[in-house]
């Protein structure tokens, strides 16, 4: 993930307790970055799947891991000690290879989010092309449905690719907030909020849950969380980064507390 340079931790601020009756909002840690250190030096560590339980621990709703095919971060013996060890939900972000496909079958999380995928790119550059891809994906979809997997399409706030999401029977659609976190404040973000706001309420019409992710931080947070339809946000490269000033415990209270006022 991208973000917005670090701002100075809101670690202050009184928890805020949202009212009754208020929807919770819930939070998906993605520890691929903690994966990053480790491999940048070989060895274990830092474990990731350590990370993935300190951040239950500090209130973290569920865990997301990437597994790319190139194997950059995350591995598989990672994912096999997730889903071994960790009682919050895995959520694996995969592309939709026959390789992932199969790996999701076999360790069967709890969710998988089909992401595009470029060898080339350093970060997800946009939403995947779900309705440029039906008949590749459809069969995908329907595997993963078929064996209790619940399947998320990682797609732009755009109607076409909300309506191909729904008619391949995926259950989430996790709307890309990466063009709205790197737009300049004012004119551009509020485009972009726009868009989002209006690809969150096709979505629930159309039957899906509605999630969202990338760029998230402390600073930008707020209006995704504050959309009704939104249930779930995914934040990863934010809260590790910050984590190696404040710790991730820290970091991910303050996260949640930006979320619950939002």
């Amino acid at each position: 993930m991208t973000g917005d340079p670090a701002s100075p931790s809101p670690v202050s601020a009184p928890l805020s307790v949202p009212l009754s009756g208020a929807r919770r909002l819930r939070l998906g840690v993605n520890i691929d970055h903690v994966a990053t250190v480790r491999n940048a030096r070989g060895g274990t560590h830092p474990d990731p799947v350590a990370a993935a339980h300190a951040a239950v621990a500090a209130g973290a709703d569920g865990i997301t891991a990437h597994l790319r095919e190139d194997r950059r971060h995350i591995r598989d013996a990672d994912l096999a000690r997730l889903r071994a060890e960790i009682a919050a939900p895995l959520n694996m972000e995969m592309a939709a290879t026959d390789e992932m496909v199969a790996m999701a079958l076999s360790l069967r999380p709890h969710a998988c989010c089909i992401v595009p995928e470029r060898r080339e790119e350093v970060t997800t550059e946009g939403g995947l092309d779900v309705a440029g891809q039906v008949a590749w994906l459809g069969p995908r979809v329907r595997a993963l449905g078929e064996a209790g997997i619940r399947v998320s399409m990682f797609i732009d706030p755009d109607p076409a690719q909300i309506a191909a999401s729904a008619a391949i029977g995926a259950a989430v659609v996790e709307l890309h907030t990466g063009a709205y976190a790197e737009a300049h404040a004012g004119e551009g973000r509020a485009a972009e909020l726009a868009r989002l706001r209006a690809g969150a309420a096709a979505a629930g019409t159309a039957g899906l849950e509605v999630h969202a992710g990338h760029g998230l931080t402390y600073d930008n947070v707020g209006p995704i969380a504050a959309l009704p339809q939104v249930v779930e946000l995914n934040i990863g490269h934010f809260l590790i980064g910050q984590a190696i000033f404040d710790g991730l415990p820290t970091v991910i209270a303050a996260m949640r507390r930006a979320m619950d006022r939002a």
